[in-house]
């Protein structure tokens, strides 16, 4: 469904150096002996999900999307990035279909937190809650603002109809709250992490409402698990992508920038970065992951990737064929100049961009570029394209070392935080 190309960065020969270790990693990564190996539940899932439990979670997303204006998505870091960036790389950054998908809980932010609550009071809202364990403080205080408001607004009766909770099968304080009330709840499965749960449904319930074929997605997942589950470098280029990034990380390009040419990728680079930083930034190594959407920032960062310091690479997901076009019409006068790009389609102009920058980046900057090529994004390659970067993602922290399912790092400011809000106990 992709295609990955990586022989600007890496040469077929220092690829067979690493067919050993990737037949060792692969056989960790199926037989689930590695480090955090009780949260590879994500490897299996496009064949093992319940099925009863994804035709449960359409039906009410049916209901959500029959009977009200806005879903209020209530998440943060995984549990909201994976919706996020599915909902704009499937229906675009100025989507105006019904329901309105609107997040809150990934910020602290006063001013964001309160404008949206003032947007609600006017429109009929359904709220989706998600954490495993109801106690992550923004999600928890953005939730409490919502629920409070809905049961305002409509009745505690009336609102325990328009809750849905994603979170644990069996413990937490929201599982609690879920069984006290009734919501509608459905299950983050305990092997499986934030990052990783975008195919589960902490994403498709949000993908369901706003009308993504979640089926497909899942059937794209199925097809990227099957054809990933080889260890043989030449054939697998998950894997080789993997590599990839572990050659550049060894061989002094510790930056691994993610480039896109279409503003509504530009949140997929946002899990990305978390993906990968959260699963390898751990023992002082890793990838610095960062981003950029062309040709927008070229004129910020263009100048430092052509001709700044050699740290980094890029990874290039370039989509070829766009859901939208338009033509770039005649003008009589043609003051800008512009007149022999009429007739053509803005998508034109834009591949023509992105082969002029990488050819510049390349050629003249010897900045090394990774390129995956995307026919046409659909719900099938997206659910493909998050399998692929997920396998690649263990691959490579497992060629590190390191854990690619554990966190430790992010808990030290939390504990900093609670010791000076003065929770008990910090």
């Amino acid at each position: 469904m992709i295609k990955v190309d990586v022989s600007n960065v890496i040469s077929e020969e220092e690829i067979a150096k690493y067919s050993e270790k990737a037949k060792t990693i692969n056989k960790m990564i199926n037989e689930k002996t590695g480090p955090g190996n009780d949260f590879l539940g994500w490897v299996d899932w496009p064949e093992n999900y319940d099925k009863e439990e994804l035709e449960r979670l359409i039906r009410d997303a049916k209901y959500v999307r029959e009977n009200f204006d806005v879903l209020v998505v209530a998440g943060i870091g995984g549990s909201y990035l994976g919706a996020r960036c599915a909902l704009d790389a499937l229906k675009g950054i100025k989507n105006t279909e019904k329901p309105e998908i609107i997040f809150m809980g990934q910020t602290f932010s006063p001013n964001y937190t309160a404008q949206v609550l003032d947007y609600l009071k006017d429109k009929n809202f359904a709220i989706n809650v998600i954490s495993k364990s109801g106690t992550t403080t923004e999600t928890s205080i953005a939730f409490r603002l919502l629920k409070s408001l809905l049961e305002e607004k409509v009745g505690k009766e009336n609102a325990r109809k328009a809750i849905f909770a994603v979170t644990d099968k069996e413990k937490g304080a929201l599982k609690t709250l879920c069984n006290q009330e009734g919501y509608s709840t459905y299950v983050l499965p305990g092997n499986i992490g934030g990052r990783y749960s975008v195919l589960t449904p902490v994403g498709l319930f949000p993908l369901a409402v706003s009308g993504v074929d979640v089926k497909a997605m899942l059937e794209g997942a199925k097809v990227a698990k099957k054809e990933f589950d080889n260890p043989n470098l030449k054939e697998n280029s998950c894997y080789r992508y993997a590599v990839s990034r572990d050659y550049m990380y060894r061989h002094g390009h510790p930056v691994e920038m993610y480039v896109t040419y279409e503003p509504q990728m530009t949140q997929i680079s946002e899990w990305l970065k978390q993906l990968f930083g959260e699963s390898e930034g751990k023992e002082k190594k890793g990838l610095l992951p960062t981003s950029a959407t062309f040709s927008t920032d070229l004129h910020s960062l263009g100048q430092f990737i052509q001709d700044g310091s050699p740290i980094l690479f890029e990874t290039i997901l370039n989509v070829i064929n766009p859901q939208l076009d338009v033509v770039i019409p005649s003008d009589k006068d043609d003051l800008d100049g512009l007149n022999y790009l009429a007739g053509k389609k803005l998508s034109y102009v834009n591949q023509m961009a992105y082969q002029g920058t990488l050819n510049a980046h390349e050629v003249d900057g010897g900045v090394p570029c990774n390129v995956i090529t995307i026919e046409k994004m659909d719900a099938k390659t997206l659910g493909y394209l998050f399998y692929f970067f997920m396998r690649a993602c263990a691959l490579s922290a497992y060629l590190l070392e390191i854990n690619p399912f554990n966190q430790p790092g992010v808990e030290i400011y939390k504990k900093n935080m609670f010791h000076l809000l003065g929770k008990k106990g910090y």
